[in-house]
């Protein structure tokens, strides 16, 4: 499972600065290079084998990473490093909510691994390239994955309610329009089975259609425009009627009382990056096997994914370079797709067989890696500004939350959502 998604991280084991048994030059006992990796979440890359396998082609450089279990604890810690430059690792994993703001305010702290030996521009999706790179062209952060999103839907629900069931079929449903998405919603509810919604969450309708947007809350020039922009009111709007229309199941995601929903089958449809297929499994259990599949979504968008940067106080900087850009190559992106489900931001890995053949068991052998490369290939350049997991959040906790939970009429709940939103940006 890939590390990012706006609001979350999953669940990763820890390690402290002080397990490493490192001299204050860098290196072991042995005399090795001891490179440091700081990360959030789960990334994979040492479950996945691949320090093991760089180890192996540098017999004198040693990996340790620290992890922090999630993004809301780890980007506090790197930005308060960032400010003293110190503490920091060697390599540093940045989230892609936040990296608008590194870019805007701490570049001058990241090494440029655009410049780096072996790392091509060429290799990586051209808005993935950017989000990372500053308008003078300084590149701080190389991609680690993205997060293109398909729709997964149970069969057995749709079959039940009278809807085709086969994924090209189903994907046919709202092509093009999540308003399509939404009417699909409304026939399915007509014949669903007894406690079964169409979707988990308003707040998941709205991150759905916002993340197929390219422009969100700000302008290209870095104006807040999250009030007046269309795609917000649409995604706020369809939002509001699967909320007003009875089609949700009316929960809040990654929470317990999701989970369980996951794990009971009380809703038909959730937006999925490549991530959320093992978070589906974990929760779903062995009952919920072959009974979901994966469509394409109404239309391509992005949820999810990361860079790892190095900052200029390396104390290894040339090594750290050269593993960071091993890490997000194309063949070891294949590779930790095929370990992990990390979907890799590097369209050459898409012709490899780790991508190209990929199935999942699961998802009733849905061909997962032509499902997400297609959408990859799809997802429009989108605007990131500084605070855009902010003004998230807070539409969706503070304004759709209270739709679906709590019957607030949805011009009230947008009303208290701007207020809280402004509120928070002029802290």
């Amino acid at each position: 499972m890939a590390a990012a998604a706006i609001g979350t991280s999953l669940l990763a084991g820890c390690a402290s600065d002080e397990d490493s048994g490192t001299d204050a030059g860098g290196s072991d006992s042995k005399g090795k290079t001891v490179i440091t990796v700081g990360l959030f979440g789960t990334f994979g890359f040492q479950e996945a084998g691949l320090y093991e396998e760089y180890e192996k082609l540098n017999p004198k450089v040693k990996i340790e990473q620290t992890v922090i279990e999630r993004n809301e604890n780890y980007y506090p810690q790197l930005l308060t490093r960032l400010g003293s430059n110190s503490g920091l690792a060697d390599i540093q994993a940045i989230e892609v909510a936040n990296i608008a703001e590194v870019v805007q305010t701490q570049s001058d702290k990241f090494v440029d691994l655009g410049k780096a030996d072996g790392v091509s521009k060429d290799d990586y999706f051209p808005w993935k390239w950017e989000q990372a790179t500053n308008p003078e062209g300084k590149t701080i952060g190389l991609g680690t994955d993205v997060g293109p999103m398909a729709l997964c839907y149970r069969k057995d629900h749709f079959e039940a309610a009278g809807l085709p069931t086969d994924r090209e079929e189903v994907g046919k449903l709202w092509a093009g329009d999540w308003g399509k998405y939404i009417e699909a919603g409304k026939r399915f509810q007509q014949n669903a089975p007894e406690g079964v919604a169409w979707v988990d969450s308003a707040g998941g309708v709205y991150n759905a259609v916002i993340s197929s947007s390219a422009k969100r809350y700000y302008s290209e020039q870095g104006k807040l425009i999250y009030k007046d922009n269309p795609a917000v009111k649409e995604a706020w709007d369809l939002a509001a009627e699967a909320a007003t229309t009875g089609l949700t199941d009316k929960e809040q995601q990654f929470t317990p009382p999701w989970d369980k929903s996951m794990n009971n089958g009380t809703f038909a449809t959730i937006s999925c990056p490549p991530w959320m297929l093992g978070y589906i499994q974990d929760k779903g259990g062995d009952k919920a096997k072959d009974k979901w599949d994966v469509a394409q979504a109404p239309k391509p968008g992005n949820w999810g994914g990361a860079f790892l940067g190095v900052p200029e106080t390396s104390r290894h900087k040339e090594e750290a370079i050269k593993l960071a850009a091993w890490l997000t190559a194309p063949t070891q992106q294949a590779k930790l797709f095929a370990e992990r489900g990390s979907f890799p931001s590097t369209p050459g890995s898409y012709k490899t067989p780790e991508v190209a053949e990929a199935k999942h068991e699961f998802f009733s052998n849905a061909p997962i890696g032509q499902i997400f490369s297609a959408a990859a290939e799809g997802v429009p350049t989108q605007v990131i500004g500084p605070k855009d997991q902010v003004i998230q959040e807070n539409i969706v906790n503070s304004g759709l939350l209270q739709v679906d939970q709590k019957g607030v009429s949805p011009d009230k709940a947008w009303e208290s959502a701007t207020k809280t939103v402004d509120n928070a940006l002029d802290e």
